[in-house]
């Protein structure tokens, strides 16, 4: 007795396999990539973070940029008192030239006395009485977005703050002490 032939093919079509090959077929070749739809919400949830963050950052990075001018201020003061009681013979301070050739101060914060030559976004200036017995250093933003707020300090070294005319280097004490 012969067994008759059975084509593969007429085999394979009652195999319960093949619906379930066949289905995971048809869904892998929808899923090729993102609809514009997905697409969009993605863009739009990006741009809600951006608008949370970007503010707090701005924020942030003014601080940071007031708080080195403060720093600043007070490497100021220091030097003046340094130089005072060493090569001003106890009543001579100092112009900013001066007290970097002396290796007071470093010359990246003695080179930031305009706005293109910046430390931190701040530049400063020394304003000396005509006798050298007093002076005020002040510290002024680059602009309004890099700090919202000026600097001085005097003879006593008391750090003020002021909130007018801020992209102006003060020379003469304007605003209230800080919290020293």
């Amino acid at each position: 007795m012969q067994v008759p032939h059975i084509d593969p093919e007429w085999l394979a079509y009652f195999n319960p396999h093949r619906y379930v090959k066949e289905h995971i077929q048809v869904q892998t070749k929808r899923q090729e990539g993102f609809s514009l739809i997905e697409l969009l919400i993605v863009v739009a949830i990006i741009g809600i973070i951006a608008a949370i963050a970007i503010p707090n950052l701005l924020a942030s990075r003014r601080a940071a940029n007031e708080a080195s001018a403060i720093s600043g201020i007070r490497s100021f003061t220091t030097a003046e008192a340094m130089y005072r009681q060493t090569i001003g013979n106890g009543t001579d301070y100092a112009a900013i030239s001066q007290l970097q050739a002396q290796g007071m101060l470093d010359g990246v914060l003695t080179s930031a006395t305009s706005a293109a030559t910046a430390k931190s976004n701040y530049f400063y200036a020394i304003t000396l009485a005509a006798d050298l017995s007093e002076y005020v250093v002040g510290a002024a933003p680059t602009s309004t977005s890099t700090g919202t707020r000026r600097f001085s300090a005097d003879t006593p070294a008391v750090i003020y703050e002021d909130t007018s005319n801020v992209t102006t280097v003060p020379t003469t004490i304007t605003g209230s002490p800080m919290g020293n």
